[in-house]
C-alpha cells in the first residue's frame, strides 16, 4: 500500500484538525503538521513530503511567503501545494497560482472538494 505525507500548515488549530481528520480518509495518509510557515520549512528540512497545504494569513511566515520559498528548493520544486484561504479574493488566488500553487480551495474547507484536489494532484484511485 502506497504511503503519502502530507504538510498541513495552518496557524488554526480547529482548522489544522479538520484538514488533517478529512485527510486520514486517504489509505495510506501521514499527516504532519505545522502552525506557520517558519515551523512548515523546520518540518520540511526533516521529512519528505507528498503535498503540501497551506493557509495564507499566518503569523511569522504566511502561506505565499512559504510557497515560495518551497518552489526554489530544489527538492520540494516538484511538490504539489494547495492554497487555502478565508481569503475568497482574486488576487490572493492569482498570487498563489503565479507563485506556483496547484490548487486553491476556499475557507470553510469542503471536504469531498479537498479529498478530490489530492486524489487528483496524486492521481490516487479510489
Amino acid at each position: 500500500m502506497a504511503e503519502y505525507n502530507f504538510l498541513v500548515v495552518e496557524d488554526s488549530p480547529t482548522m489544522r484538525q479538520l484538514i488533517s481528520f478529512s485527510l486520514k480518509r486517504i489509505r495510506g495518509a501521514k499527516i504532519i503538521e505545522a502552525g506557520n510557515g517558519v515551523e512548515a520549512l523546520k518540518k520540511l528540512s526533516e521529512n519528505k513530503f507528498n503535498l503540501i497545504l497551506a493557509d495564507i494569513n499566518m503569523p511569522l511566515m504566511d502561506g505565499l511567503k512559504l510557497l515560495s520559498i518551497v518552489r526554489k528548493d530544489p527538492n520540494y520544486s516538484h511538490v504539489p501545494v494547495i492554497i487555502v484561504s478565508t481569503e475568497g479574493t482574486e488576487t490572493d488566488k492569482e498570487k498563489g497560482m503565479k507563485l506556483g500553487a496547484n490548487a486553491y480551495l476556499p475557507k470553510p474547507i469542503q471536504t469531498s472538494d479537498l479529498l478530490r484536489t489530492v486524489k487528483t494532484l496524486l492521481k490516487i484511485e479510489d
